[in-house]
């Protein structure tokens, strides 16, 4: 009896490290395998994942990719990740990998993307950026003086701040003068309200109220139909003039919302001056934009950055350098350059360290940390400033990203997007 006791409580042991074992093996693959994988044609990747065990791996789509020089089919491969294993395609297109351990215990799925293996012109000029929204943004609510009370038409309509409007009393409204035609034609009689807040599409109604101000009706919405601004030009494709810049989105200052484009152009730019950055307090590049020389056209503004296509003149009229596309893969710690032209004059190369590389998920801006180390850069402008988002990250003579953001508390030091992000929202 005491011997049975013994071997059950034994087995209960090893059953309870075997589950351990499992469970660490299982917490490492997840961390150390990025989600998305962005792969060029042509070109073999090293991944050293260590596993304990062997894992099989699924690919849904056949014929797109090698591992270790094989082939992957729907059927499951078993590979023991004890060794680096190398994954290279020689076609493009897009896969989903399930890895699980002894082709049973599910792990991991990556979304994998082959790119053709295509050369980019890396850019680093300052532009300017126009967009007229698709809709009006609000980006207040406030209360009308009428009689001697202070009244709040749009108070639980639904409508607030971030929502755009899209139509007033069944017709679309296209720019601010439309809503306020519609406001005036009123004559104080209540209005349908067409409205999106994120992907959902409301209705509501507002009454307008007579000012005691200025005699017209108010609907005590403050709003916006377009915005403007300085940015940096990321790259360009010089098969297809697409273009691809800032590598963050353009949103509204008020309320954070990423503005929906409905038409939008690129022009080039003059920098007038440099407001140095601080700690604390970014700086900025202070320029200003001619109407009469448009490069492109914007046909998107993502989270991730503006897309657009080039004019045909503009492409010669843009000065860059033709760059090897590199990888989240092909990007180590270390040393680096970055191009930008803060003077509006001559697009420089600035020395700057990557100090972390993020490995996991493709999406969002913030794939490295950087950190500016070129004297000149720093003399004057104090590191990342306002302005020099889209700034390409170039390293072992490709280019791999882009500069986004600026770590406020320590602008020597900012965040910088993989350069395969921008290339998937740029086709």
């Amino acid at each position: 009896m005491k011997k049975s006791a013994f071997v059950i409580k034994a087995l209960f042991i090893l059953l309870t490290v075997a589950i351990a074992v499992t469970g660490v093996s299982v917490m490492k693959v997840i961390l150390t395998v990025p989600g998305d994988m962005v792969l060029i044609e042509g070109e073999e990747y090293q991944y050293d994942i260590g596993s304990l065990f062997p894992i099989s791996i699924k690919a849904d789509t056949e014929g797109i990719l090698k591992i270790n020089g094989k082939s992957v089919e729907r059927p499951y491969n078993h590979i023991g990740l004890s060794r680096p294993v190398s994954l290279s395609s020689d076609k493009g297109g897009s896969l989903k990998l399930n890895l699980r351990f002894f082709g049973i215990i599910p792990v991991k799925t990556i979304n994998v993307d082959v790119v053709s293996n295509k050369n980019l012109v890396a850019c680093g000029n300052t532009i300017g950026v126009k967009i007229k929204l698709d809709g009006i943004l609000v980006i207040g609510i406030s209360s009308v003086f009428s009689n001697g009370q202070k009244i709040v038409p749009a108070r639980n309509t639904g409508i607030k701040p971030g929502c755009i409007i899209i139509g007033v009393n069944g017709r679309e409204t296209e720019s601010i003068d439309d809503l306020v035609d519609a406001i005036d034609q009123s004559g104080g009689k209540p209005l349908k309200i067409r409205f999106r807040t994120g992907e959902e599409v409301q209705e509501t109604m507002v009454t307008p109220v007579r000012s005691s101000e200025d005699g017209k009706y108010h609907i005590g919405l403050w709003v916006r139909d377009s915005t403007a601004g300085i940015g940096t030009l990321t790259f360009y494709d010089p098969d297809t003039g697409r273009f691809g810049a800032l590598g963050h989105g353009i949103t509204d200052i008020d309320t954070g919302t990423l503005m929906s484009v409905k038409a939008g152009e690129i022009l080039e730019s003059d920098i007038l001056g440099v407001k140095m950055s601080r700690s604390g307090v970014p700086g900025e590049l202070k320029g200003v934009f001619s109407e009469g020389r448009l490069l492109g056209t914007i046909l998107s503004n993502t989270e991730v950055g503006i897309y657009g296509k080039l004019d045909r003149n503009a492409m010669q009229r843009i000065k860059g350098r033709v760059y090897p596309v590199g990888v989240r893969a092909n990007i180590r710690e270390g040393p680096a350059t970055i191009l930008s032209n803060i003077d509006g004059k001559n697009i420089e190369e600035y020395d700057i360290v990557i100090q972390k590389v993020s490995r996991q998920s493709l999406n969002g801006s913030k794939g490295m940390i950087i950190k500016i180390t070129d004297e000149r850069l720093l003399r004057t402008t104090g590191g990342i400033v306002q302005g020099m988002s889209g700034s390409p990250v170039i390293q072992d003579g490709k280019i791999v990203g882009a500069v986004t953001h600026v770590l406020v508390n320590d602008p020597t030091r900012g965040y910088g997007i993989f350069i395969e992000t921008m290339l998937m929202n740029a086709a």
